[in-house]
């Protein structure tokens, strides 16, 4: 049983949890990483990235579905754009704190890498 206090705490952090299970996926973070460059099409982010097309395109609308990227139509082809530049910042405050923790959160044994 939860206290008031633990519970009156995370009131509001849902939708920051679903923020970050929908960056929570390699493939999806190199893909919002990439667009942070520029625009890209699917193709573009295959090559690019390695990725298989059906694999881009499954990452790409689930980014889509959270808003966080645009895509708009470009002859036949459909091209992707960052929605939420402040990504960036995210990004950035990402890096510092992996770099201040030395990667801790690589070796945690619930979320870090497989050994």
């Amino acid at each position: 049983m939860q206290t008031g206090g633990v519970t009156a705490s995370r009131v509001g952090l849902g939708p920051a949890a679903a923020l970050f299970r929908s960056l929570g996926d390699p493939a999806r973070l190199a893909i919002v990483r990439r667009l942070a460059g520029g625009e890209a099409r699917v193709t573009d982010l295959t090559s690019e990235l390695g990725l298989a097309q059906s694999t881009v395109s499954k990452h790409l609308a689930c980014l889509r579905d959270c808003a966080l990227v645009n895509v708009r139509v470009a002859g036949r082809a459909s091209v992707y754009s960052l929605a939420q530049p402040a990504l960036l910042d995210l990004f950035t405050a990402a890096e510092e704190v992996l770099a201040a923790t030395g990667s801790a959160v690589a070796l945690c044994p619930a979320y870090g890498q497989p050994r």
